[in-house]
């Protein structure tokens, strides 16, 4: 049986490696490709090992638009920072009330959390909640509030680890010592709840950080576009340019390393990502494990 255990580790870390290199390899060839000579991309087509190196693309980018950039990272952290924190505050917390057995209307409360997974109000209707009701367009809220501070999968997660992960016999014990339910949930509820915290923070920062919608909904301000908004915007300007038919369009296109620059945006809208991705690794799978919703 020894034999067969570590025949089937083998095997299992053998697959686990294959796919690790298979989802890694088209980040690898992004970064390549990004850091590839103009020419050399386009006459030899993308290669792992170019013929010629070149930093064109970045310096494109971070000369040409080295202050809208930094400053669309600057949004992006913030936003990024302060959403992911709301989020989980607001979530933990109206997950930590759903997963009482005795709070009030809590049936009804987890049926609306998750009818909004299924249904929103569309376009129209939101646009007109938020920039007209609230008043948050062309305002730094506008990159927070719409459809990222709390997600009800979300919610559902987390009730379903404080049910699952956290024995009643501990919140009862604090309850007869004289612990209300707010000092339960932040002095015993968060400390064991550090895996779906972690993940749900993951999924919450890379809800913020990859919001490009929001902000072409609500923003017109150009000091107040995201990373991802700026970047998309360099990319549908290359693209006009590359369509048009005006002498001094293609001429302007002729100086600009179009290929290797769609790589480049690319690599600087995931690389931060990617870099922070190691650290909650270890929590990731045990807080989806345990947070998973269940019938």
């Amino acid at each position: 049986m020894k034999h067969k255990d570590v025949g089937m580790k083998v095997v299992a870390h053998a697959i686990m490696s294959i796919m690790t290199i298979i989802a890694l390899v088209p980040f690898v060839l992004m970064i390549v490709s990004s850091l590839t000579d103009e020419k050399t991309l386009t006459y030899y087509g993308y290669a792992f090992f170019p013929k010629k190196l070149s930093l064109d693309a970045y310096k494109f980018l971070f000369q040409a638009q080295k202050l809208t950039i930094l400053r669309g990272y600057g949004i992006t952290l913030l936003v990024t920072a302060v959403g992911t924190i709301a989020s989980l505050i607001i979530t933990t917390m109206l997950a930590y009330a759903l997963s009482r057995p005795k709070f009030p209307f809590g049936k009804f409360l987890n049926f609306l959390v998750f009818f909004s997974m299924l249904f929103n109000g569309g376009l129209v209707p939101t646009y007109i909640v938020y920039a007209t009701g609230l008043g948050i367009r062309n305002t730094i809220y506008a990159l927070l509030i719409p459809g990222l501070l709390m997600k009800g999968m979300f919610v559902l997660m987390t009730r379903s680890y404080f049910i699952s992960a956290i024995p009643e016999a501990v919140i009862e014990s604090a309850v007869i010592d004289g612990a209300d339910e707010f000092r339960v949930y932040r002095q015993i509820v968060l400390p064991l709840s550090l895996p779906i915290l972690a993940t749900v923070g993951l999924f919450s920062g890379l809800n913020y950080w990859n919001d490009w919608y929001n902000g072409l909904i609500f923003i017109t301000d150009s000091k107040l576009f995201n990373i991802q908004n700026i970047l998309n915007r360099i990319l549908l300007s290359i693209q006009y340019l590359k369509n048009s038919t005006d002498v001094e369009a293609s001429q302007l296109l002729s100086d600009i390393p179009t290929a290797s620059v769609r790589m480049a945006l690319a690599t600087v809208g995931v690389l931060p990502i990617m870099v922070v991705y190691p650290f909650f690794q270890k929590y990731f799978v045990k807080g989806i494990a345990l947070g998973a919703v269940k019938g």
